[in-house]
């Protein structure tokens, strides 16, 4: 087994957090959110306990208010105030985390990535993690001061849902859904009510679960490798991720960029779009 490497870029490990959480430059972001039926109030959660210093982001209120789909990339001057607010800007290193270990927090990453801010890493095995080892914690809000941020979109990392029907169509590429085999199988409702079940032609089934360790790390790129070529994905072409809310598809993502895949994107509408329309067409199986 490999050892395990720290990328600012990619993933950091919870020692290299706390080795760094004093340097001035270093910005730590809680980006947790739940799935309604968990229960969770993420907020609530980071305000009863988070790393120091970090700052909450909502990801259903950092989003493109225009569309109705959920949590949507924002635009980028949206995105601008935020972070300005934040007190999140140019030449920082920021380590965004979340309370279900990796889950969340690599959205919060593909955000960044996407809006060409790539200084940031999800911390691996998120406030599970951190806890589980006793590090510290507060339930204090941080002193925020505006910081100047620049951004430039990369259009190349998030697809619509006509790049995907094209993709799809000519099989230019490998999509690659995140939900649970059951979902991806048609075999469940969906928790959204309105969607059709299944999913989208000729896409393969990677869980996002099965790219972590039992302790909410990401498995080695040894073992990340394996998991996507055991589930007939050809990791020589593009890659579209998607899930149901482009939530989890991030985690895809996220572990395509750490085993040097660099040829991907996002879809952000997701099942959540697919979904919806009639004239989509939709495989069960």
């Amino acid at each position: 087994m490999t050892a395990f490497t720290d990328d600012p870029r990619t993933l950091v490990s919870t020692d290299w957090l706390a080795a760094h959480l004093k340097d001035p430059d270093l910005r730590v972001i809680d980006a947790s959110w739940y799935l309604p039926d968990t229960a969770r109030d993420a907020k609530a959660e980071y305000q009863a306990a988070h790393i120091p210093g970090a700052r909450f982001f909502d990801i259903d209120e950092i989003t493109d208010s225009r569309s109705n789909l959920p949590h949507m990339a924002p635009p980028p001057e949206k995105f601008v105030a935020r972070m300005r607010a934040m007190g999140i800007g140019d030449g920082h290193q920021v380590v965004v985390y979340d309370g279900a270990g990796l889950f969340s927090a690599a959205r919060v990453w593909w955000t960044f990535r996407l809006m060409g801010k790539m200084d940031i890493a999800v911390l691996d095995g998120g406030f599970p993690k951190w806890q589980a080892e006793g590090r510290e914690v507060e339930d204090m809000p941080p002193v925020m001061r505006d910081r100047h941020i620049m951004v430039s979109r990369q259009n190349h990392m998030v697809k619509d849902v006509t790049q995907v029907a094209h993709a799809a169509k000519l099989g230019e590429a490998e999509i690659i859904d995140a939900r649970g085999p059951a979902r991806f199988k048609g075999e469940v409702p969906e928790p959204r009510p309105g969607l059709r079940q299944g999913h989208i032609p000729g896409s393969r089934n990677v869980p996002f679960a099965t790219l972590l360790n039992a302790d909410g790390t990401m498995k080695s790129v040894a073992d990340l490798r394996a998991t996507f070529e055991a589930a007939g994905v050809n990791l020589a072409k593009p890659a579209i991720t998607t899930c149901g809310s482009g939530v989890t598809a991030a985690v895809l993502s996220l572990a395509l960029e750490r085993m040097g895949h660099r040829n991907h994107a996002l879809y952000d509408g997701s099942w959540a779009e697919w979904g919806m329309y009639e004239d989509l067409a939709v495989e069960k199986g």
